[in-house]
């Protein structure tokens, strides 16, 4: 399925002071070797060599490419690792990773895709039909990428170099798109292996790995990489970096090229330092989740009120300083698939309180349970706007505990909880985008239990979103423009506004380089100048 270019909003720094242009000299692209056989592809302006250094705003220890959720490490197989499709996180397209072509197409629940010649494990093992099918299987097993290939029936080596895959229904128009969620790596690997260093057939590798704040992660290129986008650096260095003064240093100071997540105070700082910050339009999004086990969340009357009665223009103003689009439909609307939902919501207290009224839960009291990350800031005008209709709001900031949410016949430990989310760094299809948390999953059974409401609107979703994707790709924008207007009618969990990201990088040292809509650094294509 095809997706339009993100839009971007730069900010260059109009002046180029001496001391800037002195500390921008520091940075790692200036150590390599210019007589280095130029194996790999490069820019038009770039130039094969030195090191590619990125400050990273997330930190993890888990490298396993199965299940794996976290900014940093996801991040990191992007680099390391191919699927048969790999998704550009610029435009949201495909393209031949380890498949030498488009899937053939058997019937409409099979089909077969030969892999690329030559295709090869940085260990310098050949790529087998064995070695996709067992990541395949490992990656349908997995709790959290599980979900994404439910469509999948079997799959089978019908040669060493070729794959067969059945289907459980009908999925061509989003195929490809979803099978570039599984990332190969060797069947012979332990499970301890893929857990310390795992090895791919990506353009890079890892040389050490420590994911930890203040740590690295070093790659260096991979000898027996053939594919479509080679590494075009001598080597990459990671620093691992959550505190923003850090990484806007690093990069002020040229200890790096590329941050990522730039704080809204420290743009002006790094601008005036010569660097670029660059706003991206993404689906990144603050959310409220309800409780709809419990009364009055259960009323979706209610959940309506909360969103008619904050004021999202001012949050977006004051708390992010304007880089965000308030929502007017589950997607963004820079979206290809984006609707314009048919309840859309605006700043209007006193439709708030006939919302309540009419539920009978006027004047309640609740708790507000608060993730203690970047969505804390927006806190203390939400509690405002909801203390303004009446309601009594308490707020509790927490580090959300999300193994409290197991299944089990325990209560819920929330009323109505504010935290972010962005499931666009897997993928940016709406079936997608919607599954991760309205699908059949412990979203819906155990967070905000909204599988378990009597009403059967969870029912009518899911339906429609299957008959989507047994679609074909020019009737399925009809049925998903249903699909996000039941959610924005029931807002059972449901965005606030969608983010732009912010990523700085020093344009005059780094070559073929663009930010993307969420969270992680892409160097695919990148170089040094």
């Amino acid at each position: 399925m095809e997706q339009v270019k993100l839009t971007r909003r730069s900010f260059v720094a109009g002046a180029t002071a001496a001391g800037a242009l002195a500390a921008l000299s520091l940075t790692g692209c200036g150590g390599g070797s210019s007589e280095k056989k130029d194996d790999g592809a490069k820019s038009d302006d770039g130039a094969k060599g030195g090191t590619l250094t990125g400050a990273c705003a997330y930190s993890s220890t888990n490298v396993n490419p199965i299940g794996n959720s976290s900014a940093l490490m996801l991040a990191a197989t992007w680099h390391v690792f191919e699927g048969l499709y790999d998704l550009d996180l610029h435009t949201y397209k495909t393209y031949n990773a380890l498949a030498a072509d488009k899937p053939t197409k058997i019937s409409d629940t099979e089909y077969e895709v030969a892999l690329r010649d030559g295709a090869k494990f940085s260990d310098g093992n050949e790529v087998t039909a064995d070695d996709v099918v067992n990541a395949i299987n490992q990656n349908m097993a997995d709790a959290t990428y599980g979900a994404f290939l439910e469509f999948i029936k079997s799959v089978e080596a019908k040669d060493a170099k070729t794959v067969s895959i059945k289907l459980k229904y009908a999925f061509e128009a989003l195929l490809e798109t979803r099978l570039s969620v599984v990332k190969v790596f060797p069947k012979s690997l332990s499970e301890d292996e893929l857990k310390t260093n795992p090895i791919g057939s990506g353009p890079w590798m890892y040389k050490s790995i420590n994911g930890d704040d203040g740590g690295a992660i070093e790659f260096e290129p991979n000898p027996n990489y053939n594919g479509p986008k080679p590494a075009s650096a001598d080597n990459m260095h990671w620093d691992v970096l959550l505190d923003d003064t850090s990484r806007t240093t690093h990069l002020s100071e040229g200890t790096v090229q590329v941050m990522e997540n730039v704080p809204d105070a420290n743009a002006d700082q790094l601008t005036a330092a010569g660097a670029t910050v660059d706003y991206v339009q993404g689906f990144s999004l603050p959310f409220l989740m309800f409780n709809t086990v419990k009364k009055p969340f259960d009323d979706y009357r209610v959940r309506q009120a909360f969103f008619y009665a904050i004021d999202i223009e001012k949050l977006i103003k004051n708390a992010m300083n304007g880089h965000a689009a308030a929502v007017t439909s589950f997607l963004p609307k820079n979206h290809a698939n984006y609707h314009e939902a048919s309840t859309i919501y605006t700043y209007d207290p006193e439709k708030a309180k006939s919302l309540l009224e009419e539920a009978g839960a006027t004047g309640m009291s609740f708790e507000l349970m608060v993730n203690n990350n970047w969505v804390k800031n927006l806190s203390a005008q939400i509690k405002n706007d909801l203390d303004a209709i009446g309601l009594n709001c308490t707020i509790n900031e927490t580090k959300i505990d999300w193994a409290k949410f197991a299944p089990s016949d325990s209560e819920l430990p929330y009323d109505v909880m504010l935290t972010p989310g962005d499931p666009s760094c897997f993928g940016n299809d709406p079936d997608l985008l919607m599954s991760w948390w309205y699908g059949n999953n412990v979203w819906t059974t155990r967070r905000t239990c909204w599988q378990k409401a009597t009403d059967g609107k969870w029912n009518e979703l899911n339906d429609l979103m299957q008959k989507a994707r047994e679609a074909s790709a020019s009737d399925q924008q009809g049925i998903w423009n249903q699909c996000f207007d039941i959610l924005a009618e029931q807002v059972p969990l449901y965005p606030l506004f969608h983010r732009e990201l912010a990523t700085g990088y020093q344009a005059d040292k780094i070559a073929g380089f663009e930010p993307i809509a969420t969270t992680g650094l892409v160097f695919l294509g990148a170089s040094c100048k």
